[in-house]
């Protein structure tokens, strides 16, 4: 273990009316948590409810509504943190139709973005391929999340370009339903936008600048290849930015809605040069993902001087033997610290852990 750091764990979580747990305790291991069962038992809804405590949101559920039970009017997550030996209890509650409550230790927070980065986590799942074959979106968001839980401001000023770039857009509209235009009016929503866009390119440069080392080394170990990953920041947003948004002025009116920022970034992943997205194999997709997922700890681990929680989801179906055996070497030699694991055959994880010296604990809903 690192002087820096103390493993920070959750040592229990209460879930009441979270999706199919109407009232549901667990008490966890510091190390490894193996949580098996039949599909539809629950298992990847108590692995998003540890999600939530971190993130305050769900990593399934665009809609955090949606995460209350059927029929059901209010969900309550409740958990035990321990860190420094100092325990710190966090709730996340949501009644319908209202504002979502997180408290620590009873007590609100100023803004919810106070909360993010103090639990880290990291989460490997089985649809985490789609980073590679959707939309920019769903790499932007992936950058953004992570970005987001070491750097606070760069949260504060996202959120605040995305509510100017709504505004912005609201006017565009508005002007062309109601045929008129005001360049001052215009202007009022331009000039801040252009700023935040500056500020948050620079951020995602910096960080790619961090991440990128750290994304080769782990797809060198997990592919045992010889190909260079590379993921290149693909953005407008540059020097002369003013200008070029400033000219862009015609084309946004005529579209009614801000066609050039960051909001426009794509983050292109790449082997040897050739989009990933066209060439890559299966096996290359994966092995690209999870060295993304394990870059993601890395920098996080780095900046927070502690080891975030690990959510392992179903991936013993999902990777081979071989990916499979690379994170265990890593659960052993103690790279990670607590660990949550779901798997629908209890007697795969059983012997795929057997050799593992750290602390298991099972769970079967």
């Amino acid at each position: 273990m690192h002087s820096t750091e103390t493993l920070m764990h959750l040592r229990s979580i209460r879930l009441f009316n979270f999706r199919n747990h109407s009232d549901s305790t667990f008490e966890f291991s510091e190390r490894v948590n193996c949580i098996v069962g039949e599909n539809g038992s629950g298992k990847t809804n108590l692995l998003d409810a540890v999600y939530f405590l971190s993130l305050t949101k769900s990593s399934i559920q665009k809609q955090d509504a949606l995460s209350i039970s059927y029929d059901e009017e209010l969900m309550v997550i409740s958990g035990d943190f321990l860190e420094k030996n100092q325990p710190e209890n966090i709730t996340v509650s949501l009644q319908r139709g209202q504002k979502k409550n997180v408290l620590a230790d009873k007590k609100a927070y100023d803004r919810l973005s106070d909360h993010i980065g103090k639990y880290p986590v990291v989460l490997i799942a089985p649809d985490d391929t789609d980073m590679i074959r959707d939309a920019s979106d769903t790499r932007r968001k992936l950058f953004d999340g992570i970005i987001s839980q070491f750097d606070p401001d760069y949260l504060l000023h996202y959120q605040h370009y995305n509510r100017l770039l709504d505004q912005r857009n609201s006017l565009l509209k508005q002007f062309y339903e109601r045929e008129y235009f005001d360049q001052k009016m215009l202007d009022s929503y331009s000039q801040p936008l252009v700023q935040l866009a500056l500020e948050i390119a620079g951020k995602r440069k910096d960080f790619m600048m961090s991440f990128m080392p750290l994304v080769q080394s782990h797809y060198e170990t997990i592919s045992g290849g010889k190909e260079n990953a590379l993921i290149i920041y693909d953005t407008e947003v540059n020097q002369n930015f003013q200008e070029v948004f400033r000219k862009n002025q015609k084309r946004d009116t005529a579209a009614h809605r801000t066609t050039k920022g960051v909001h426009k970034d794509d983050y292109i992943f790449e082997l040897d040069g050739q989009p990933i997205k066209k060439f890559g194999s299966q096996g290359q997709r994966k092995s690209f993902v999870l060295a993304v997922k394990l870059a993601q700890f890395d920098l996080l681990e780095k900046h927070k001087s502690k080891k975030p929680l690990l959510l392992l989801d179903d991936i013993f179906d999902k990777l081979d033997d071989q990916r499979i055996a690379k994170l265990i070497e890593k659960i052993d030699d103690e790279t990670f610290g607590q660990v949550f694991i779901t798997d629908a055959r209890p007697e795969r994880t059983k012997r795929i852990l057997e050799k593992v010296k750290a602390n298991v604990s099972y769970f079967e809903l």
